[in-house]
């Protein structure tokens, strides 16, 4: 029995909040200690998680924290990042590590060749697969995002309409952003009034729709931190989002989902996770393109220039409907 132990997952919003069903059930089934190791601009995700007793965090490199937590003598690794800098920790604590397959050659075939011999298993099923000797089952339970009082309450003073669509704007890679033209088709397709999430890269085309659609759109882009975004989540009627880290917030907080599809598939195995919970998701893709998937993550631009994986979506009110 282990009781002391480390999970390494250093980005970003979407795979932090993807590792919670491991953290929740290696605390509840074998009541240890939980550590967690991340990046620091990441810590704030997975802050409130009752189930973590410490999270350590890195500016720079993960040798900046090895000293304390090599002092904390842990029992096992539990590594969901699996690169470099996780194998180099791993050694350097010289503890037992378990690591999960990422897939990534079979990543390749799907996106060089369009040989799909992926598993059909959610990435978080694959996490409970490398935790099978422990004896580790998963509780069916789906995701987790804990909020705070603090961002409650600043819900409260946005003083937001009762019932409200969330229109997620950002997304890590613009191959995977829901450009301008089709986020017009959806707010022209959807009833009621829209509020825009996203970062500061979003401001511009956050403007623009407000100026279109002044009585149906409300803009908290780029003045909303990551847990205030997800309180704004919480309280809507549905989301509509991209492949991104909100739309695993979504998840856990168990909305109704649209998801708009790009460069990526849902085939990676990263797509809105529930376990064994009710879930209402619409997964929207444009089939029959020689091109999709282009990347496992995405491009700053599309790489053949039309970006027919998103200017090729049908989204109307019929489309658009649970």
């Amino acid at each position: 029995m282990y009781r002391k132990i480390l999970i390494l997952r250093f980005s970003s919003i979407g795979d932090l909040v993807l590792t919670t069903p491991v953290i929740r059930c290696l605390k509840k089934q074998m009541n240890a200690e939980i550590h967690l190791l991340t990046k620091d601009s990441y810590k704030t995700v997975l802050l409130s998680n009752p189930y973590i007793t410490k999270i350590w965090s890195f500016k720079n490199t993960v040798s900046d924290v090895f000293e304390e937590l090599d002092k904390e003598d842990f029992d096992l690794i539990v590594d969901l990042h699996k690169n470099i800098r996780s194998y180099r920790i791993s050694r350097l604590l010289k503890k037992k590590v378990i690591r999960f397959d990422k897939l990534n050659f079979q990543k390749w075939l799907v996106t060089v060749f369009k040989i799909n011999v992926l598993p059909k298993k959610h990435l978080v099923d694959r996490y409970f697969d490398s935790l099978e000797n422990l004896g580790i089952q998963n509780d069916g339970m789906g995701l987790d995002y804990f909020m705070n009082p603090v961002d409650k309450e600043y819900l409260n003073r946005l003083n937001l309409p009762n019932q409200y669509s969330v229109a997620v704007l950002g997304a890590n890679h613009v191959t995977k952003q829901i450009p301008i033209l089709k986020w017009r088709e959806i707010i022209n397709s959807i009833n009621g009034p829209f509020v825009l999430v996203g970062g500061k890269d979003e401001t511009e085309i956050a403007v623009q729709l407000q100026a279109e659609f002044p009585l149906k759109v409300i803009s908290c882009v780029g003045t909303m931190s990551i847990a205030q975004s997800a309180a704004v989540i919480n309280a809507s009627s549905q989301v509509i989002t991209p492949d991104t880290g909100m739309m695993h917030i979504a998840a856990a907080l168990k909305k109704p989902m649209h998801v708009i599809w790009g460069n990526t598939i849902p085939d990676f195995g990263m797509y809105p996770y529930f376990g064994n919970q009710k879930a209402i998701v619409k997964n929207h893709e444009v089939f029959g393109l020689s091109c999709r998937p282009c990347s496992k993550l995405g491009y700053s631009s599309c790489p053949k220039k039309h970006f027919n994986c998103m200017m090729q979506h049908s989204l109307n009110p019929h489309t658009l409907e649970f």
